[in-house]
């Protein structure tokens, strides 16, 4: 099986910044001599009563802070600075008493939650934690060295107002790479399941603590007096960081041209070889099951200013610029929530998904406070003969009926007939299956599924799953209770095969090439049409953001007619977005032989608006 093109696992997104001076900052000698520097000047200035300088290095639960504060430490004694250093994990209130006060949000469901977007950081913190910090502030202050409190809240809990500030990010990505390492969530204590452990970053962790990543970044660039700088930790050896001012102005040039998000990877049970192989991926991994691009919660983007290359999360791009990607109709209806997404499931020499059905709307609003569910479609990209998918009841079954049949199943440890229940369809490379919520369905072995999709994930009931234990030798956790409230009886096989399997319509054309719309519904969010690419084709954004997936061909060239500078080339499987504020632009095949693109982007008959919860910083909460 040889890959059609050098699939680009780490894609870069160069942002011009040529002309301006140097704001750039990498490395952890730098880092040290900045604090330093800055050590020195207060001396030169102040009274010694005045000369200690006091940092708050905030940010993201798993970022290796030690590894800079090791360093400091050995510099600032080797200056004969005196230094100290706290973390805000001493002041979190004890395990116990935190689960209790946010058991509403974790629930005793192993994989199922509530979403917490009224929860703020400073409950993760014992009563009296910021008049202890005042008070060791005070204390060092009369030694004039350099005093660090770090850790997730430090701008929270700060003893005194900061001389310098930071935000240490690290991307979700490695987070998880750490709770398969028994990193718990912030202030859980250590994890030995990671279902529950995802379950708590995703309805607790995440919501409270990246709303406050967000409200840190917004008040330091409204107050660029701050001397409040960004920084990429996600290579703790090789930290970049610029002030918070500097990184709205690159995130704002970012959101005006076409962008690619990092692919997110990870194999699964039933994962296959054929993405491991393409994607150039860790031999020692048994599949590759997954692969995010994007699911913009979980996907981080590489930027290339001033020849220095840092990560950011997808949504940090979002915040900042969300009107210039969505455009103005999009925002309306999502705000700055990007609501599609492109991920692949792959069971090339792998197994079947299991039997599943996503929440409806309202069942996702009510049970999750999930203001988005899962909405989905199945592309084939590549397949083997005799693959399959699964999709809406037989006719004369009920959700009811195939819960029974499952029920029974696992009582008597005997495999389910699931095609007594179930439609089955041999799948083709380039079929569409349209997946509205409550439609039973899963992809069967050696298929390559490029999924479309609304942006949320891991809101799957999962049925049946051939009685198979997970990876972890554990049973994967079935949701027969969410399913029954959720599986249409109504999405059967008339339904299915009259307006679930798609049916090309060309609807327009330029020199030899084609555009066809492959599916829309009036109950999915997402339009999918097909772009089959002779040679050129010219289009317009039209105010409103497009996403691209090269699913034939060997490269395609996307070339903004406002700045051919800012044009972009990517290969088979991989994806671009255009942002809404690109207008006119045109692509160039560059395969030497016809190529077809897969283009989704907001239906035009979507009137119901999806936004996520508001929740902006307390008057008082940054100082």
């Amino acid at each position: 099986m040889k890959p059609a093109t050098a699939f680009q696992s780490h894609p870069i997104n160069p942002v011009d910044f040529r002309h301006e001076p140097l704001f750039m900052n990498q490395g952890i000698d730098s880092w040290c001599s900045f604090i330093l520097s800055t050590h020195k000047q207060k001396s030169q200035l102040h009274p010694p009563e005045k000369r200690g300088v006091y940092i708050t290095l905030d940010g993201t639960h798993g970022a290796d802070f030690d590894k800079l504060l090791i360093h400091l430490q050995q510099t600032c004694e080797q200056e004969g600075i005196a230094f100290l250093s706290d973390s805000t994990s001493h002041y979190v209130k004890p395990e116990a008493e935190l689960r209790a006060e946010m058991a509403p949000y974790l629930t005793d469901n192993r994989a199922f939650g509530y979403k917490a977007s009224d929860v703020r950081p400073i409950q993760y913190f014992q009563p009296d934690a910021k008049a202890a910090l005042q008070n060791s502030a005070l204390q060092f202050d009369a030694m004039c060295g350099i005093h660090v409190l770090h850790g997730p809240g430090a701008s929270l809990l700060e003893g005194r107002t900061s001389d310098l500030r930071f935000y240490a990010d690290y991307s979700r990505e490695n987070q998880q790479r750490r709770h398969a390492e028994h990193m718990g969530s912030f202030g859980l204590g250590i994890s030995s399941d990671k279902v529950e452990t995802y379950k708590n970053c995703l309805f607790l962790e995440w919501p409270v603590w990246e709303t406050y990543r967000r409200d840190w970044l917004d008040h330091h660039v409204q107050h660029s007096v701050n001397q409040a700088y960004y920084m990429d930790l996600n290579r703790p050896e090789a930290p970049v960081w610029l002030s918070a001012a500097k990184l709205a102005s690159v995130l704002h040039q970012a959101a005006r041209q076409p962008f690619r998000v990092k692919p997110f990877f990870a194999p699964g049970i039933w994962g296959g070889q054929y993405l491991k192989e393409l994607c150039g991926l860790p031999e020692e991994w048994p599949n590759c099951a997954w692969s995010f691009e994007p699911i913009a919660p979980e996907n981080t983007l590489l930027l290339r200013v001033q020849n220095v290359t840092f990560e950011v999360p997808f949504t940090l791009l979002m915040e900042a610029a969300p009107q210039e990607i969505m455009g103005m109709r999009n925002f309306e209806l999502f705000g700055d929530y990007f609501p599609i997404r492109f991920d692949y499931l792959d069971t090339m020499q792998g197994g079947e998904l299991s039997l599943q059905v996503h929440p409806l709307q309202e069942y996702a609003e009510a049970q999750f406070n999930e203001h988005m569910t899962q909405q989905e479609s199945y592309y084939i990209m590549r397949n083997a003969p005799g693959a399959k998918v699964y999709l809406g009841l037989k006719e004369g079954v009920t959700g009811g009926r195939l819960l029974e049949a499952v029920e029974n199943a696992h009582l008597r440890e005997e495999p389910l007939e699931l095609t007594d229940y179930v439609n089955e369809y041999y799948s083709q490379t380039g079929d569409l299956y349209l997946i509205p919520p409550g439609t039973v369905h899963c992809s069967g072995r050696d298929n390559l599924v490029l999924e479309i999709s609304s942006t949320t994930w891991w809101f799957t009931f999962k049925i049946y799953d051939y009685l198979r234990l997970d990876a972890d030798g554990k049973p994967r956790p079935m949701n027969p209770e969410h399913a029954r409230h959720n599986i249409n009886d109504a999405m059967n096989t008339p339904a299915v095969e009259g307006g679930l399997i798609a049916r090309p319509t060309v609807v327009s054309r330029q020199g030899g090439s084609t555009e066809e719309l492959l599916g829309q519904r009036e109950d999915l969010l997402f339009q999918v049409s097909r772009l089959n690419l002779q040679d050129t084709w010219k289009a317009d954004t039209q105010g409103e953001f497009v996403m691209y997936n090269l699913v034939e061909g060997d490269r395609v060239r996307l070339v903004p007619a406002s700045d051919e500078g800012a044009a972009v080339e990517w290969g088979y499987a991989e994806s671009y977005i255009v942002p809404a504020c690109i207008g006119e632009y045109r692509l160039e095949n560059l395969s030497g032989s016809p190529c077809a693109l897969i283009a989704a982007r907001v239906n035009s008959e979507w009137k119901l608006p999806l936004l996520p919860p508001s929740r902006r910083a307390a008057s008082g909460e940054f100082s």
